[in-house]
């Protein structure tokens, strides 16, 4: 009998290794978005049909790119409904994540898919990244929330300086942009790798998308 096609086809189609507790999380998303979608809005609504192309494994793409050590932080900036905090959190059960945003009530649906799937490395922090003065992290990441020079002048002060190894990259900031991101490279004064998603994901979403890293 052919296998009926089910929406973590395409997540299973990059990665291979998940346990079964994970695989798990990520298919429980769907649903839980779509209800807390209905009630708080954080997803668009065209896109809240393609949530694992348009944002599960476009988050993932880091995790494609990129592995943390266990025990590292990360905080996510402006992480809205949880993107890319919540994908990652499940894809590196063993990494401590904060995930940061200034509109509460979108940490509300952060809270209550992480309680709902059993993500245990999950916090949440209502404020502006700016703001953060008691924490230090490993990495920061982030998706479309700002101008990169921003980012980085917030990533900055709360990064801490942990030198890459053969495994891990070091400490910095990861973000996922799209677009023709010259100008904003240029004002930001940093010098980010480029890796295009579409190298990582041939599919045609994820043309002209970008992870840009900056470290220390």
């Amino acid at each position: 009998m052919e296998k009926t096609p089910s929406k973590l086809d395409l997540i299973e189609k990059y990665f291979s290794d998940f346990t079964p507790r994970q695989l798990d999380q990520f298919r429980a998303l769907e649903d839980l978005y779509k209800d807390w979608n209905s009630k708080i809005n954080v997803i668009s609504r065209k896109d809240i049909d393609h949530l694992y192309e348009n944002h599960v494994l476009h988050s993932l793409a880091i995790a494609a790119a990129f592995s943390f050590p266990p025990g590292a932080r990360i905080i996510d900036i402006g992480t809205g409904g949880g993107f890319p905090g919540i994908p990652l959190a499940i894809f590196f059960p063993e990494v401590e994540f904060l995930l940061a945003d200034s509109i509460n009530k979108k940490l509300t649906v952060v809270k209550e898919v992480a309680a709902a799937i059993g993500l245990d490395n999950i916090s949440t922090r209502h404020t502006r990244v700016e703001e953060i003065r008691d924490r230090k992290f490993d990495y920061a990441v982030s998706r479309a929330v700002a101008p990169l020079k921003d980012l980085w002048n917030w990533s900055r002060p709360i990064l801490l300086k942990r030198p890459s190894t053969e495994e891990y990259p070091a400490s910095g900031l990861i973000c996922l942009k799209g677009g023709d991101l010259a100008r904003e490279i240029s004002e930001s004064g940093v010098k980010p790798s480029l890796i295009e998603v579409f190298d990582l994901f041939p599919e045609e979403y994820y043309r002209e998308k970008y992870l840009l890293y900056v470290h220390r």
